[in-house]
């Protein structure tokens, strides 16, 4: 099987040029071009030229596809790297991993259990889980996460508030003092010990 192969690439050889740098090029019947490096690198061009794939002796292949997108793949790495003429790239790794960076800055990440993570160019970071929880972390630090059931939470450095479908709104400040404010209007503070120094109702 293994000799009739090798008799049918060689049928299909139309013509075998060896270079003086060792280099070896072979004309297929069907117009595509193989062109073997001493380092044992394969590049092979299409019959009509819109196609190269580049074969590496590590294992690493590169393809410049017909639409000028240009496919890396990292053999050690198991990992695919993909740039679109238009400045997208796009990471692919084993464990499924993907990774985009667009031309403009933003990065967006998906992790194997669908989170997404998007890191924009003005310092703003987005994480959006599985369980519709958004997480968004502004460039100064100042965190805000919206839960599935309508609740909020900011943490900034001089509070962290609880905000609840209802109205209702807790704050606690750096300094330890709560402040509550209900959806019926009443508000209780306390200082940073707990003890109730105000209640309005």
């Amino acid at each position: 099987m293994l000799h009739q192969e090798r008799r049918k690439h060689e049928e299909d050889v139309q013509e075998k040029i060896e270079y003086h740098d060792g280099k070896v090029e072979e004309v297929f019947s069907d117009g595509r071009r193989i062109l073997t490096f001493c380092d044992g690198t394969k590049k092979e061009i299409s019959a009509d030229k819109r196609m190269t794939t580049i074969s590496f002796s590590n294992g690493d292949v590169k393809k410049i596809m017909p639409d000028q997108r240009v496919i890396y793949y990292y053999a050690d790495a198991q990992t695919t790297h993909t740039a679109y003429p238009d400045g997208l790239e796009v990471l692919q790794f084993p464990n499924n991993q993907i990774e985009k960076h667009y031309p403009d800055g933003t990065q967006e990440i998906v992790f194997p259990d669908h989170t997404v993570k998007c890191l924009y160019s003005d310092g703003l970071k987005e994480t959006f889980f599985p369980d519709g929880t958004v997480v968004k972390v502004e460039k100064n630090g100042d965190k805000i996460v919206v839960f599935r059931d309508g609740q909020r939470e900011i943490h900034t450095a001089q509070f962290r508030r609880r905000e609840y479908p209802d109205g209702t709104v807790k704050t606690v400040f750096c300094n330890g003092r709560q402040e509550t404010k209900y959806s019926t209007g009443r508000v209780q503070i306390k200082d940073e010990e707990g003890n109730l120094i105000l209640d309005k109702k």
